[in-house]
């Protein structure tokens, strides 16, 4: 006869009760959650010290009595605000950057205005990049300075970087960048030329909206949202997850419009003909070779990135021409290597320890 093994009913009870009371945390903190506000972000200390067009160049303030001697200029993806970067207290990579010694800018975006819809790649990467070292220099009185290039910002400091390699760039850092844009796979598909017509969007909305932008993210995981809402039901109970997902839900949905012109010039030179990765992409009249890009050099990349896979980021160390170059491949997707654990624990001390030797 097989033995009858004692029910542990203490050990249910408690349970019970644990899931009880969790379901009643849930109830009231459900209405909690819809009516409180959202949890601040942007959160370390900073000043505006130029506005141009839809450009915003911010310096961080120092906290430490001695810095590094070379500044560092972060430029952000273009459809993105750069809160991102600098979430909350303890989750902030500016925040990380701050305390550890260096001397922080940051170049984001707003919305194009509608008589800015003709602003392309040249625009962003060879007027407001050059714009933006320019003054980072000026404020800080140092020629040298290093480049943090997040997803697109970090194509755009690449573009930068290969046409202008002799204006003062001491160190490139760039996070999940993409350049073969042939394994940019869903959105290539979307955007097949067969089928797409660039031209007849960007002559219907002039900038294109950025719940076109949203929408097109959204659809790279379609089920992804309603497990997260899902997770956060779950967990509504805990405080610290709900803070995290309001504020990483919150970074997701404030998509920014692109000029229309910037979108055709991706769609057709990047997504359609390639040519970053063939090095035949021509940006306001100057050849792209990033063969040019010389200087010490760190790509970031997430290995479970839905966003810009990893095939897509795999080619660039190749291109790049730099003698000191390397490339750290972490778990995690497109925003948890620059915001999650993962980025608190393995990237921000890589980054750090990448830049500190190079930077006195």
């Amino acid at each position: 006869m097989s033995e009858t093994l004692p029910i542990d009913v203490g050990g249910i009870a408690a349970r019970l009760q644990e899931e009880t009371q969790r379901a009643i945390q849930r109830a009231v903190k459900g209405v909690g959650y819809f009516t409180s506000p959202a949890p601040a972000v942007g959160c370390t200390p900073k000043d505006l010290i130029r506005s141009r067009g839809p450009m915003r160049l911010f310096h961080y303030r120092p906290t430490e009595a001695e810095l590094y001697r070379v500044p560092v200029l972060i430029v952000m993806a273009t459809t993105n605000r750069g809160y991102i970067l600098d979430l909350a207290p303890g989750q902030s990579f500016v925040e990380f950057l701050v305390r550890r010694g260096f001397d922080v800018f940051m170049l984001e975006w707003e919305a194009p205005r509608p008589e800015e819809k003709n602003l392309d790649l040249a625009d962003y990467a060879l007027e407001f990049v050059p714009q933006a070292a320019a003054d980072v220099q000026a404020a800080t009185g140092e020629t040298d300075l290093s480049i943090l290039g997040y997803c697109a910002g970090g194509m755009l400091s690449c573009i930068y970087s290969a046409v202008y390699p002799d204006r003062g760039l001491k160190n490139l850092v760039v996070f999940t960048t993409p350049v073969d844009f042939t394994k940019m796979e869903l959105f290539a598909n979307w955007a097949d030329k067969r089928f797409f017509d660039v031209d007849r969007m960007v002559e219907t909305f002039g900038n294109i909206p950025p719940e076109i932008i949203y929408t097109s993210f959204d659809m790279l995981r379609p089920a992804a949202k309603i497990a997260g809402q899902l997770r956060l039901w779950d967990n509504m109970w805990n405080d610290e997850f709900v803070k995290s997902y309001r504020m990483f839900d919150r970074w997701s949905a404030d998509a920014l419009a692109l000029p229309g012109g910037y979108f055709r010039q991706v769609t057709r030179e990047l997504l359609w003909e390639n040519r970053l990765a063939k090095n035949e992409l021509v940006v306001g009249g100057h050849p792209v070779d990033l063969g040019r890009i010389t200087v010490p050099f760190l790509h970031v990349v997430a290995e479970h990135d839905h966003i810009v896979p990893r095939g897509a980021t795999a080619p660039l160390l190749g291109l790049v021409g730099s003698a000191e170059k390397e490339e750290i491949v972490l778990k995690g997707g497109h925003v948890s290597i620059a915001a999650g654990a993962n980025a608190v624990r393995r990237m921000w001390p890589s980054v750090d320890r990448f830049l500190a030797r190079r930077s006195v």
